[in-house]
């Protein structure tokens, strides 16, 4: 499969872009840890910043969520943020102590994510009600978070190398990996109705159905340190490979292609599908990147 890759220089060269998400509208949104700024990328490469209020705050994973507008973790203000289309900034502080990270829509109208220092999965309700739920086993630092196809919320546990899952009720299962320190981190919903995820330190990509069946597939690079992971348009999931500089794709019966990135030293994180076949990704380097099926 041919591909072409663009990157687009953010203002600030050291601004750390980190998450990343598309809008209904196809434009491109970011958080940028170090700048402590949204980002928001037009198609045509312009770029618009918007300073979060918190200073310091640690904008990590950004996405789309109630009210179709962009919703982000900040890890260090302990504070869950919420942007508009037209860069309003709402913060919504979590109980002292919160560490938040993950974040996806619930099937309830809800915005669920998790929290790495309190080693619990939270939600915040549309009118900024929050309910945090405590995981089974302490230390577990939960990660990513997204929703599955049996309407759960499926989230990596990066220290505990499981994942789990838990309901709209708070109900939590957990399912352990077959290999110890794997440390998983991204996880997203693929197209076959099963959860793919991110093995960072056991540089594979994990696959568990709904019934909790897990299947590995070892990636080609050694120490890739496979970070981000997201369903394309073309029946494949999309990766980014932090440690090598690669993007990786990998498709539902486990063939896995490569492909680096131009600029050295890119250090990949967030990675998600965009308009017309396009895959984004966020650059530590201060680049946002493309790729053109």
């Amino acid at each position: 499969m041919q591909i072409r890759m663009t990157e687009y220089q953010v203002p600030d060269p050291e601004s750390g872009p980190y998450g990343i998400a598309v809008c209904a509208n196809g434009r491109i949104w970011f958080t940028e840890q170090k700048g402590n700024r949204i980002g928001m990328l037009t198609e045509s490469g312009d770029i618009t910043e918007y300073t979060i209020p918190t200073e310091s705050a640690g904008p990590s994973i950004i996405t789309s969520g109630i009210g179709g507008e962009l919703w982000f973790t900040e890890y260090k203000a302990g504070k869950i943020g919420k942007i508009t289309s037209q860069g309003k900034i709402t913060e919504y502080a979590l109980p002292t102590g919160t560490a938040p990270f993950g974040i996806a829509e619930g099937c309830d109208n809800a915005m669920w994510y998790t929290d790495m220092a309190g080693h619990q999965i939270g939600r915040l309700s549309s009118s900024g009600e929050i309910t945090e739920y405590k995981l089974p086993k302490p230390g577990a630092f939960p990660s990513f978070i997204t929703r599955g196809a049996d309407g759960a919320l499926w989230f990596t546990q990066n220290q505990s190398d499981s994942i789990g899952r838990i309901t709209a009720d708070g109900d939590i299962s957990e399912y352990p990996l077959p290999r110890v320190q794997s440390g998983p981190v991204g996880i997203t919903a693929g197209p076959d109705g099963a959860l793919w995820f991110t093995e960072i330190n056991g540089n594979q990509i994990g696959r568990i159905t709904v019934s909790g069946e897990i299947s590995e597939y070892p990636l080609p690079t050694a120490n890739a340190r496979p970070h981000a992971i997201a369903a394309g348009d073309d029946g494949a999931l999309w990766f980014t490979e932090w440690g090598a500089g690669q993007i990786g794709r990998i498709t539902v019966d486990g063939d896995i292609t490569e492909y680096p990135i131009p600029t050295a030293d890119s250090e990949p994180h967030g990675i998600a599908a965009g308009p017309a076949h396009s895959i984004w990704f966020a650059e530590e380097c201060g680049r946002i990147g493309k790729i053109s099926i």
